[in-house]
C-alpha cells in the first residue's frame, strides 16, 4: 500500500470513529420518531460521509454504499439486525423497485445506441461532412451540430462525434484538444437539458412524488452552465479566437500541422465499422423516432389522450405524467421501430439486433449502479428526517435564500470535480436542495435545483477523473492531460459567468422576473466576457510587439 493511500485510510478510520462517538453523544430524540437522530444534524451525516469518502478515495460506488450503511446504522440506533434490514429493504430494494422503469429505459437506450453504431448512420454523417464542409469554422460547427443531435447519452455522444468528426477536423488542421473540448461541451451539457435522455431519467428519479420530469423541464431555462456553454462554443467558433493554453495548441496545429494526437500506443476507443450503404438519415430517423415516441408516451401516461377530454391540455399532461412509466414505454416502441427500420434498410440482421440488447445493458451498468446507490442514500436519509432538519434550519434564513442557488452551484461544482461524477453529485444533493427550499414548488427552489444540476455538469466538465472527460479524450484521440489543461480555462470562464447569473436570477425572481430576463442577461454576460478577453488579448499582443 502506498504511503498516501495509508494516510487516507487512517484519516477515514479516524473520521468513522469520530462520527460514531459523536452519534452516541448526540442522542436527542425527535418527537414520535423511531430513531433518536430524527431531524437532527446527524440526519445529514450519511451524505456527508459519502461526500467525504468520495473526495478522499475518488471512488463513487463504495462511497455511496458506505453512506447508505451509515444511514441504516443511525436509523437502527446501531442495532446490527435492524440496520441490515433497513439498508437492504428500505435502501436498496426500494431503490431498485422504485427505479425499475428508469433501469428499463437506460437498458433500451443502451441497445438503441449499439444499433445506431452498428448501422453506420454516424459514419455516413462523417463522410457527408468531409464532402461539404470547406472551412475550419464549418468543421467545428458541424462537430457541434452532431453533438447536439446525439443528445440521448453522453457516452454515445463522445465516442460517436469523436470518431465521425476526427477526420474532418484533421483535414482543416483543428487540434485534437479543440476537438475534444467541443465533444465534451456537447456531451454532458447537452444531455442535461434534453428531456429525452438518460440524464433526464436519472434526475427524475431523485425528485419526490413522481414529478421529476416536470421539474427537470422547469429547470432547463435556469441551467446556466449548460446553456452558456452552448453560447460559448458558438461565439468562440464564429469569432475565430482562442485563449489560454488552447491558443498555443491551435496555433501549433494551424502552422505546423501538429494536431497533438494521442500516442498510438494509447488505447483510444473507436467506433465500430458501420454497415455499407448507410445514409445520414439512418442516424436522424431513429433519433427522431425515439424523441417522438417518448414524448407521445409521456403525454399518454399523463392523460393527454384520455377519452372524453377534448381540450388536450398539454401542460397538464406533462405535469401529471410519470417518467418511470412513460420513458420506458416510449423507448420500447422506438426500439422496435428502429429494429424494423434498420432491418428493412438491410443495415443489420435480426441476430445483430438481438445482440444489441445485452450489450446495451452492459454499457449502462455503471449508470444503473450509481442511480441505485444514490436513491438508496436518499431513502435512508429520508428515514432520518434530513428534509425536516434542513427545513427547520432555513425557516428564518430570510434573504439568504436568494443567494442559495449560487452557493449550491459552487458546492455541486466542487463535489463533481472531486468525484468525477455528475450522477453521484446530483443524487446526493437534490434531496438536500429540495429540503432546503421546503419542496420544489417555488421559483427559487427550481433555480436551486437547476444550480445543483448545472454545478454537477460543470464539476464533471473540469474533472480529470470524470468518465465523460476521459471518453471525450478517447473519442478525439487526444492526450487526456492536454485535454483537461486546455479545457479548464474555458470551463472556468463559463462557470464564473454562471455563478453571477445565479446571483442575478435569485434576486430577480424575488421581484417577479424569471428566466426570460435572467437567461438573456447571462448570455449577454457570456458574449461580453468573450469580447473582453479578445480585446485584452489583442492589446497584450500589441504591447509585446
Amino acid at each position: 500500500m502506498k504511503k498516501k493511500q495509508l494516510v487516507n485510510l487512517i484519516i477515514l478510520v479516524a473520521a468513522v470513529i469520530a462520527v460514531v462517538v459523536l452519534a452516541i453523544t448526540m442522542r436527542t430524540a425527535g418527537a414520535d420518531a423511531e430513531t433518536p437522530y430524527y431531524a437532527t444534524f446527524m440526519s445529514l451525516v450519511p451524505p456527508i460521509i459519502a461526500i467525504g469518502l468520495a473526495l478522499v478515495t475518488k471512488e463513487v460506488f463504495s462511497s455511496l454504499f458506505v453512506g447508505v450503511l451509515a444511514g441504516g446504522l443511525f436509523y437502527a440506533d446501531f442495532s446490527p439486525v435492524k440496520a441490515v434490514d433497513t439498508v437492504v429493504n428500505t435502501g436498496i430494494i426500494e431503490a431498485v423497485s422504485g427505479t425499475a422503469g428508469i433501469f428499463a429505459f437506460l437498458v433500451i437506450l443502451g441497445a438503441v445506441v449499439i444499433l445506431l453504431n452498428k448501422a453506420g448512420g454516424s459514419q455516413a454523417f462523417g463522410k457527408w461532412a468531409q464532402t461539404h464542409v470547406k472551412t475550419r469554422v464549418g468543421a467545428l460547427l458541424a462537430t457541434f451540430a452532431l453533438g447536439v443531435l446525439i443528445f440521448v447519452d453522453d457516452y454515445f455522444n463522445c465516442l460517436t462525434v469523436g470518431s465521425v468528426m476526427r477526420p474532418v477536423c484533421d483535414t482543416h488542421k483543428i487540434s485534437r484538444a479543440k476537438l475534444a473540448y467541443v465533444i465534451d461541451a456537447t456531451a454532458a451539457p447537452i444531455c442535461m437539458i434534453a428531456p429525452v435522455s438518460s440524464w433526464a431519467a436519472a434526475v427524475s428519479e431523485h425528485v419526490a412524488d413522481g414529478q421529476g420530469l416536470t421539474y427537470f423541464i422547469k429547470a432547463i431555462p435556469y441551467n446556466f452552465y449548460s446553456l452558456l456553454t452552448i453560447a460559448f462554443v458558438i461565439t468562440i467558433t464564429v469569432m475565430g479566437f482562442d485563449y489560454g493554453k488552447m491558443s498555443g495548441v491551435e496555433f501549433k496545429a494551424l502552422n505546423t500541422g501538429d494536431l497533438g494526437a494521442a500516442d498510438p500506443s494509447e488505447d483510444a476507443e473507436k467506433l465500430p465499422e458501420g454497415a455499407v450503404g448507410a445514409r445520414v438519415y439512418d442516424l436522424i430517423v431513429p433519433i427522431v423516432v425515439l424523441i417522438v415516441s417518448c414524448i407521445v408516451a409521456l403525454m399518454y401516461v399523463g392523460g393527454f389522450f384520455t377519452a372524453g377530454d377534448y381540450q388536450w391540455k398539454l401542460i397538464d399532461a406533462f405535469g401529471n405524467t410519470d417518467a418511470t412509466v412513460g420513458l420506458p414505454l416510449g423507448s420500447l416502441v422506438a426500439l422496435i421501430i428502429t429494429i424494423v427500420y434498420l432491418m428493412t434498410r438491410r443495415l443489420i440482421s435480426f441476430k445483430e439486433s438481438m445482440e444489441a440488447i445485452p450489450k446495451g445493458f452492459i454499457a449502462m451498468v455503471p449508470a444503473i449502479l450509481i442511480l441505485t446507490l444514490a436513491t438508496a442514500l436518499k431513502n435512508t436519509t429520508g428515514l432520518l428526517g434530513s428534509d425536516v432538519f434542513v427545513d427547520n434550519l432555513l425557516k428564518n434564513a430570510g434573504a439568504l435564500k436568494l443567494f442559495l442557488p449560487a452557493i449550491i452551484f459552487v458546492i455541486a461544482c466542487f463535489l463533481a470535480f472531486a468525484t468525477g461524477t455528475s450522477w453521484g453529485t446530483f443524487g446526493i444533493l437534490i434531496p438536500i436542495v429540495s429540503a432546503a427550499f421546503g419542496g420544489l414548488n417555488s421559483e427559487i427552489a427550481v433555480i436551486g435545483m437547476s444550480a445543483c444540476l448545472a454545478g454537477a455538469v460543470c464539476g464533471d466538465h473540469c474533472s480529470p477523473i470524470s468518465d465523460t472527460t476521459i471518453m471525450a479524450s478517447a473519442g478525439a484521440q487526444c492526450n487526456h492531460v492536454e485535454h483537461v489543461s486546455t479545457q479548464l480555462p474555458y470551463a472556468l470562464t463559463v462557470a464564473a459567468v454562471s455563478f453571477v447569473s445565479y446571483v442575478i436570477a435569485g434576486l430577480l425572481q424575488s421581484v417577479g422576473l424569471y428566466w426570460w430576463v435572467s437567461l438573456p442577461i447571462g448570455i449577454a454576460l457570456m458574449v461580453g466576457t468573450l469580447f473582453g478577453i479578445k480585446f485584452y488579448q489583442s492589446r497584450k499582443v500589441k504591447a509585446e510587439i
